[in-house]
């Protein structure tokens, strides 16, 4: 049994989702903004102590083709550079689609007061709830796959 953080990293914002593998409950729990690797890595830190996380989840955003590129190249030297500062182990997961699957199960964003398009604060509230709930999916796959759930 363990408690999952699952991570969603993306160029500016990290979202962060925690899961428990023997229940499957899971939940969103916040984006935050990404800083360097180590003020990262403090708050990741508190957010594994907060929430009694044994193991990270981190998303990994192959190609479509399965093929690795310059974002993979930066989410490697992101884990890299965190693993050794949150003490606890990283588990590497194919992201492709999370967020697209996120995004349809949500449904389209809902339009600014005046009936024109979302407001840009309406829009960055959209992506970061994306990034939690593709977290989210994250530790729901891993869970999933590991067949650990007992009732």
């Amino acid at each position: 049994m363990s408690r999952l953080l699952g991570i969603d990293l993306g160029a500016r914002r990290i979202g962060l989702a925690a899961g428990d593998s023997q229940t499957g409950a899971s939940r969103p729990l916040a984006t935050i903004r990404r800083e360097t690797p180590e003020a990262d890595a403090e708050r990741v830190a508190r957010i594994l102590a907060e929430q009694q996380i044994d193991e990270i989840v981190l998303g990994l955003p192959l190609n479509m083709d399965g093929t690795e590129g310059p974002q993979v190249r930066d989410t490697r030297a992101w884990a890299d550079a965190v693993a050794p500062l949150v003490g606890v182990p990283f588990r590497w997961r194919d992201e492709r689609l999370t967020s697209v699957r996120t995004e349809a199960e949500r449904g389209r964003p809902r339009r600014g007061s005046s009936g024109g398009a979302p407001s840009p604060a309406a829009r960055r509230e959209r992506r970061a709830t994306i990034d939690r709930h593709a977290a989210r999916l994250l530790v729901d796959l891993e869970i999933r796959d590991r067949g650990e759930l007992t009732f």
